[in-house]
């Protein structure tokens, strides 16, 4: 007698049903190759712009590529050492911390004191935000050009300062006017897109905060430490990130209106390697050079995402 024909409770079991194969091309797989085909322009644009030469400024750290003479020399960690016995990075690292702070600090607390102007709702604040924002989307060249002109010696500052009957310097030959003549002219250029971040920040925070601190007695300075700034804190957060970034990876404004000078009062790291690579052909002290870059950028930057848990509202 077969299987088939047991009987189960006196009668017969029905065979069993031969399950049809699941088919490969499933609905979830169609969704995840959906999902790869949105990221792999991403994805590809990373590997190929960044992650590839990141791996590759490390190989030719290794070497010393002269281009005029076609060679391409593994010199293992040579460059490592001549960067540590470097007698000119010092200063150019005191040039770019110094030009580093002076620019966050001026930045962030204009473009705060701004944004706080313009959250008043007053008649014009319209054309005010407009006028300050419009250098963001002038080009940086022609914007460096311009002030180049007007710090001349002979230039517009000086002029309208003659009329007031004060003989200013030669603004980008001095060496104590050089440095902040450079900050100021990048934060007028970049101020108005953190004034745009911190005034969508304040516009977020509920009036009834204020209402209730006027009631308890709390001053308009108080209320502004005690309420505005711990609730705009994740902005200001994000904007001293992007600031932080930006001032280590100026280049045109140093190369158009200084070239590093006087001296090297002026001459910051990104210009510095420009300086190793492009002038004097050191293309693998450059990439070493670089690579500190790359270190420096990643070490604040971790360091400020890592302090936000102390000084961010929100954050535990």
């Amino acid at each position: 007698m077969s299987q088939t024909d047991i009987r189960v409770g006196g009668a017969q079991a029905p065979p069993t049903a031969a399950r049809p194969p699941r088919p490969w091309w499933t609905s979830r797989r169609r969704d995840q190759l959906a999902g790869y085909l949105f990221i792999a322009p991403q994805l590809i644009g990373s590997l190929l712009f960044v992650f590839l030469p990141l791996v590759l400024v490390v190989w030719y750290s290794l070497h010393e590529w002269n281009v005029l003479a076609g060679t391409f020399d593994f010199v293992g960690a040579d460059n490592y050492s001549a960067l540590a016995d470097d007698p000119n990075l010092g200063s150019v690292l005191r040039a770019t911390g110094l030009f580093s702070v002076g620019l966050v600090v001026f930045n962030l607390a204009l473009a705060l004191l701004l944004a706080v102007l313009l959250n008043q709702r007053l008649r014009g604040t319209i054309v005010f935000r407009t006028i300050f924002f419009s250098p963001v989307v002038v080009s940086l060249v022609a914007w460096t050009i311009v002030w180049g002109f007007l710090l001349q010696d002979n230039g517009g500052v000086n002029g309208l300062l003659d009329t007031i009957g004060v003989d200013g310097p030669n603004w980008l030959r001095g060496e104590g006017t050089a440095m902040f003549s450079v900050i100021i002219v990048q934060v007028f250029k970049n101020v108005g897109l953190n004034m745009v971040l911190f005034l969508a920040a304040l516009q977020g925070v509920p009036a009834e905060l204020y209402e209730a601190a006027e009631v308890d007695g709390a001053s308009r300075m108080r209320q502004f430490w005690r309420i505005t700034v711990p609730l705009i804190s994740p902005t200001i957060l994000l904007t001293s990130i992007i600031t932080v970034v930006g001032s280590l990876q100026v280049f045109a404004q140093i190369a158009v209106l200084t070239q590093g000078g006087p001296g090297t009062s002026t001459t910051v790291l990104v210009y510095y390697l420009y300086q190793q690579a492009f002038q004097f052909h050191h293309f693998g002290y450059g990439a070493t050079l670089s690579i500190l870059l790359f270190g420096i950028v990643l070490a604040l930057t971790v360091l400020q995402w890592q302090m936000r848990k102390r000084w961010v509202f929100h954050e535990s």
